[in-house]
Formats: structure tokens, sequence, C-alpha cells
């Protein structure tokens, strides 16, 4: 039986106008993503992008505007699963408190993920390293709310 795994993430900006994108290592592949992950049974797509951010950046999101739905066939990178990508941008007024790295991929001893600031106005679908996530930041880059 093949199965489905359905993805929510997160748009944050800052008030410098910078976009936050986490760099991961999972099943030793490397990769730069927006933060959030798997939607779990019996969860709403809301409360899954708000347990996300809790989870990676100990960070309460305050307002969520869908932005995107996947609308293709995608194939997982790690399984034989379908990918279906959700994206929200993301509001909050806490400071983010986690260690924030200037190159990617600089992880903190035991750690497998890092985040990092990247400006808006240089920001492009070639930072992020799924494809999946490529063709979501082509079409929703236009509707950020700054």
């Amino acid at each position: 039986m093949k199965a489905f795994n359905i993805r929510i993430y997160g748009i944050l900006l800052n008030q410098n106008q910078e976009i936050l994108i986490s760099d991961e290592l999972y099943h030793g592949k490397q990769f730069t993503k927006f933060p959030g992950g798997g939607l779990e049974f019996g969860e709403s797509l809301p409360d899954a992008i708000k347990r996300e951010f809790i989870e990676e950046c100990n960070l309460k999101l305050e307002h969520i505007e869908l932005l995107y739905i996947t609308d293709r066939v995608v194939q997982s990178a790690f399984d034989d699963s379908q990918v279906l990508g959700i994206y929200y941008q993301v509001f909050t007024h806490e400071e983010l408190l986690v260690p924030i790295k200037i190159k990617p991929f600089d992880f903190e001893e035991d750690s497998v993920q890092s985040f990092r600031w990247v400006p808006l106005k240089s920001f492009t679908a070639q930072d992020l390293t799924f494809e999946m996530d490529q063709a979501a930041w082509e079409a929703i880059k236009g509707k950020i709310l700054l």
C-alpha cells in the first residue's frame, strides 16, 4: 500500500525583512527547507504548523495565513510515499531564541538542524533543496506579507 506524507511548512519573516530557513540532516542527506514537518494523525493543519514551530523553534505562533498547497504528484526523497506540501505564512510577536547560524549546516553538537536568516530580497528558490519547496516558493513569493 502506498502512503501519503503531508508536510506543513511556515514562512517566517523578521523585522529586517529576512526569511527563516532550516538546514537539516536526515538519513545521511543534508537539505535546506522552511521550518515545519509532518502532519500527525488526528491533527488539524493549523495545529500541525503551530506544533512544529514549538518543537523546532520553541516559538508560539499567533497567526497563520495559508499560502500554497502542492497540486502535482511529488515523490518523497526518503521513501515511497507521495508528498503533499502545505505552506503558511506565520506570524509571532515572540523573539526567536534558538541559535541562528551564518553558514549552512552549522549544527550544534548532537543536533541535526540549524536555522539561518536570509535576506528576503536575495532569497531564491535555489536556496531550497527540494523541488517541491522550490516550486512553492516561486508560487508564493509575490504573496508574502511584509
